[in-house]
């Protein structure tokens, strides 16, 4: 034994790698066949896949320029760090942005900007915007919601998201008065730190989940008495990541905090159908939102990704023939995606946003409907002039996704579906949440969104205007072609957005339903 020690000793230590690569050339050659690449090439096949592995890193940090990555570039990451942050969100030297591209966004400013007078709910907070219309007010709920913040956290459950990064974006939008989306994995002890909620479920019926995998009411009604701060409840049709598909929750994901959170059972496999089981056609799903809305008293709505119009046009008469039907409308876009999906989902299945709500707003404004529904944009809208231009085609607020998911430490690592997200945010590995802390967090997320806001509003004052809810389809332009390079939006989408009804901010601010207020 002294011997072999002794012989092992005296090799030198670039003999051991040669050694170890001849070990590794012998595995290559004799021992394995699934890789024909390493099989071929022993040793320096690897480097392939190495290289294959770290490629997104290389191209993210390295290789891309500051406006070429996919789906946000560094220009808009940086800008929601900084801003989340509260750094310097400038830049120096005019824009780099080609501004003469394909759907490049122009703003137009008036001669003499919106002058600020006395006493304005904006000399006393330059971050103030809510929502200029009040959810539930037309179809006489008995809570009726007026969002505090045009700009809100989109839903994303927990399990999809980590237990720290929902506690940091709900401690967040507390104090940004905000609102948070559930998201459809239920509501967790994470969602409950005080910030205005809109619980929102899907096929899968999480936190209300009848034993046979329907719809309980009497889970729904406790739900609300427990948890007075929910103050919506949107129900899910489809989403832009995957519409029309559904899901399954593997039953070794399920923890036993996941699965009583959700209703489901430990261990066991889950689907989530592409189908609801609480109704089958337009009629049932509006008869389904008046009986949620009556047994609640809350705003009910719904969230989808757009595509075929025919069963939307059913749903725009029947609201027209009956006065019934969803209090708001979230309309997601084929580019949004904080889930994991099918490339051939994400990339080809519904509408972008942009051409999604059009469609969907020109239908409901032609049956005259566009002023009694909160309209809510969802898809990569988390930025200013994007945001000008959502409510210029009649949003009325935005959700954000993955800005929100920046804001508190995301990188745009895109391995969200392999539960190994480096910054811990999109992970159930508590080893990789341990990097977030939520009290520091979810002030980056407040600041987001104020800096956001203050932005807009300086945005909206240069158009002229003392409320975003003001733009109209001429106040901005799209290049569209290379014989007409800028167009209006008017042109483009061939719709001019119905006027919101607006007194001015101060009247927002004394609303009895801003963020909650009223809960009786």
């Amino acid at each position: 034994m002294d011997t072999i020690l002794s012989f092992l000793s005296s090799i030198s230590w670039w003999m051991w790698i040669i050694v170890v690569i001849v070990l590794v050339a012998i595995r290559d050659l004799f021992f394995q066949k699934a890789h024909t690449i390493s099989n071929n090439f022993p040793v320096i096949g690897h480097f392939r896949y190495i290289l294959e592995k770290i490629g997104p890193e290389l191209r993210q940090y390295l290789v891309a320029n500051n406006r070429e990555e996919l789906p946000f570039n560094r220009i808009e990451r940086g800008w929601i760090y900084a801003s989340a942050k509260k750094e310097n969100n400038y830049e120096g030297f005019g824009t780099d942005r080609d501004i003469y591209s394909h759907q490049h966004i122009f703003i137009n400013n008036a001669m003499m900007p919106y002058q600020i007078p006395e006493n304005h709910p904006n000399t006393e907070d330059h971050c103030f915007l809510p929502c200029a219309k009040v959810m539930g007010a037309y179809n006489k709920r008995k809570k009726p919601f007026r969002p505090g913040s045009v700009i809100n956290v989109s839903a994303m459950s927990f399990g999809s998201l980590s237990a720290k990064a929902i506690d940091s974006l709900n401690k967040g939008v507390k104090m940004a008065g905000a609102y948070h989306n559930t998201g459809e994995g239920g509501l967790s002890p994470y969602h409950s730190n005080g910030g205005d909620v809109i619980f929102h479920f899907g096929t899968g019926y999480f936190g209300v989940r009848a034993a046979d995998g329907g719809f309980s009411m009497e889970k729904m009604l406790q739900l609300i008495e427990e948890n007075p701060f929910i103050r919506a409840i949107e129900i899910k049709l489809s989403q832009g990541a995957k519409p029309g598909k559904g899901g399954v929750l593997p039953g070794a994901k399920i923890t036993p905090e996941i699965a009583k959170i959700r209703g489901v059972e430990i261990g066991k496999d889950v689907l989530s159908p592409p189908n609801h089981k609480a109704f089958s056609n337009v009629p049932e799903m509006v008869d389904f939102i008046e009986l949620l809305a009556e047994k609640t008293g809350l705003p009910v709505g719904i969230k989808a990704a757009i595509g075929k119009l025919e069963q939307w046009e059913e749903l725009a008469n029947i609201m027209k023939a009956t006065g019934k039907g969803p209090d708001f409308i979230t309309v997601d876009g084929g580019e949004g995606g904080t889930g994991a999906a099918p490339p051939s989902f994400a990339d080809h299945v519904s509408l972008p946003w942009v051409y999604g709500f059009g469609d969907l707003y020109k239908l409901f404004q032609s049956k005259g409907l566009s002023e009694r529904i909160v309209f809510i944009g969802s898809g990569k809208l988390g930025f200013p002039a994007k945001a000008a231009m959502a409510f210029a085609m009649g949003a009325d607020c935005i959700n954000v996704a993955r800005e929100a998911m920046m804001s508190i430490g995301c990188i745009q690592a895109q391995v969200c579906h392999t539960n190994k997200c480096p910054s811990g945010v999109a992970t159930q590995s508590k080893w990789l949440q341990n990097g977030i802390d939520p009290t520091l967090k979810s002030v980056r997320l407040s600041q987001y969104f104020k800096t956001f806001r203050k932005e807009f509003i300086e945005i909206t004052h240069a158009a002229g205007y003392e409320h975003p809810c003001e733009f109209t389809m001429n106040d901005i332009e799209v290049n569209v072609d290379d014989h007409n390079l800028a167009k209006e939006l008017s042109g483009t989408y061939g719709y001019e957005k119905t006027p919101v009804p607006f007194n001015g901010m101060q009247a927002l601010k004394d609303c009895m339903y801003l963020g909650g207020k009223k809960t009786n």
